[in-house]
Formats: C-alpha cells, sequence, structure tokens
C-alpha cells in the first residue's frame, strides 16, 4: 500500500531512527502521529514536519491502550522502539526484565492487537515491525535483548500468516549495526572487530518498502552479517564455535556499560 494519504502511528520517535523515519514517513505523504516517553522531545520533532505527537510509556500496558484509543483508525503501525536490554542476566532486576520485554515486544503485541481490528474491517493496512539481526543469530551479553527480538520476529511472520486473507499486511525490518544514531551509536563504543553499520536512512527507506510492497521481511546488513545470521539459524552451535575462534574484542563491555542506564 502507499504510503501518502495513509495515517501512521510511528512508535520510538525521538531516538536517532526514529526521527529519520519521522522525516522519511512525512516525505512519503503519511499523515503521522509520534509517540515516546518524552514530550519536550516529541513536541520539538513534530513542529517541523505538521505531525501529531501523544506521549506514552510502552512499558505501561495501561499507557499503550491510550495510545491505540488516541491513535484509532491508524491505517499503519511503524513499531520502532526498543531498549537495548544489553548485559548478563544475572544483573537484572525482575523488574528490568519486564520493562525490557514489554517495551520490546509486549507493547508490540498490544498495539497490533488493538489497531489491526479496525484494519482488518477495512480491509487494508498495514504492521511493520523494526527488530534486528539479533532476531536471528544469539551474541553474548544480549540474553534479554535476543529473547525480545527473536520473539518478535516469530510474532511477525505468524501474524503475517493470519491477517493476509483479510488484506492487512506485516512486515518485519531488520537492521544490523546502525551508525550515526540509534542504540549503538549513543554508546560512543567502537565497533566489534570485523563488524560494519548501516545507516538510519537505510532503515527508514526499508520500512517504507516494505510497507508499499508488502514484503515480509528485510534485513539490512552488510553481507557477511546476513551470512552468519542465515548459518546461525540452521546450526547455531556452528555459529557459536565461529564467534568462539575470534581473538577477545572489547567492544562488548564498553557497549554493555554504556547502555546500563537504560535498563
Amino acid at each position: 500500500m502507499k504510503i501518502a494519504g495513509e495515517t501512521v502511528l510511528l512508535t520510538g520517535a525521538t531516538g536517532g531512527i526514529g526521527r529519520v523515519l519521522a522525516e522519511h514517513l512525512t516525505a512519503a505523504g503519511a499523515d503521522l502521529t509520534v509517540t515516546g516517553r518524552d514530550a519536550d522531545a516529541l513536541r520539538e520533532l513534530a513542529a517541523p514536519l505538521g505531525a501529531r505527537w501523544i506521549p506514552a510509556d510502552l512499558a505501561d500496558p495501561d499507557d499503550v491502550t491510550r495510545l491505540a484509543e488516541h491513535c484509532a483508525g491508524s491505517s499503519v503501525l511503524v513499531a520502532n522502539a526498543a531498549l537495548p536490554a544489553s548485559g548478563d542476566l544475572l544483573e537484572y532486576t525482575p523488574e528490568q526484565i519486564d520493562r525490557a520485554l514489554s517495551v520490546n515486544l509486549s507493547s508490540v503485541a498490544l498495539l497490533a492487537r488493538l489497531l489491526a481490528p479496525a484494519m482488518v474491517d477495512a480491509g487494508r493496512g498495514h504492521l511493520a515491525f523494526v527488530g534486528s539481526m539479533s532476531g536471528k543469530a544469539a551474541t553474548p551479553q544480549s540474553s534479554l535483548y535476543t529473547a525480545s527480538k527473536f520473539g518478535l520476529r516469530g510474532f511477525a511472520h505468524a501474524l503475517r500468516l493470519d491477517l493476509r486473507t483479510a488484506g492487512v499486511g506485516v512486515s518485519l525490518v531488520q537492521p544490523g549495526f546502525v551508525g550515526e544514531a540509534g542504540m549503538f551509536a549513543r554508546t560512543g563504543a567502537p565497533l566489534p572487530r570485523g563488524a560494519r553499520t548501516v545507516t538510519p536512512g537505510q532503515v527508514a527507506t526499508a520500512v517504507l518498502r516494505a510497507v508499499e510492497r508488502d514484503r515480509a521481511e528485510i534485513n539490512i546488513a552488510p553481507l557477511k552479517l546476513r551470512a552468519l545470521c542465515a548459518l546461525a539459524v540452521q546450526f547455531p552451535t556452528a555459529a557459536a564455535r565461529l564467534q568462539r575462534r575470534g581473538a577477545p574484542d572489547g567492544a562488548g563491555p564498553l557497549i554493555v556499560e554504556a547502555q546500563r542506564a537504560s535498563r
């Protein structure tokens, strides 16, 4: 479906990738509503774009429900919000575990549940989820984040099957490391050895392409990472062995420490 003229709800709009997504969606002609936790940042983002803005904490189901009520009738959902949720699981409190899974997975499912019925009734609409290549391959110090992204990938593909005959599309866009903006870029940590980045613009372009062409999954990452993740899907033990072969890399602990305050 063409985005021009459609009513679009974008979550996680005030993050680096979210801002670029908001700009791309507006340029494509969307009637845009943006949401995030920071009301001041939302207002600043929305004003030049002519977008509506609604503050909401996606870790709170009541806030998610209120957001869906305000955005009833949206024909496109772009679920971009996520927490880094990096580090050793044993360091997390129960409340931090719940928050990570709520923002990264449960809120997406709840928004889809609340917004999709109107799309089904209309016989048209699209749900686009921004995941991660971590939804295909496990990495150290990322058990919660990886769990949420594995879950999001399964949810997206199964929901796509359920809604296919109703005329509602479901897409998943999975970036690798994103440079310039986003949760990795904010850490200021060096790239893990051998890794390369993609840009926020590439992610945004992929999201628009997924909606307009009804693509099930688009992976935005260098060829080497896509190949390693494909290997991990089929042969996780072999993929883990390849990871262990590399020399110790100091980037991981730096990333975890920089993201600790986001738990």
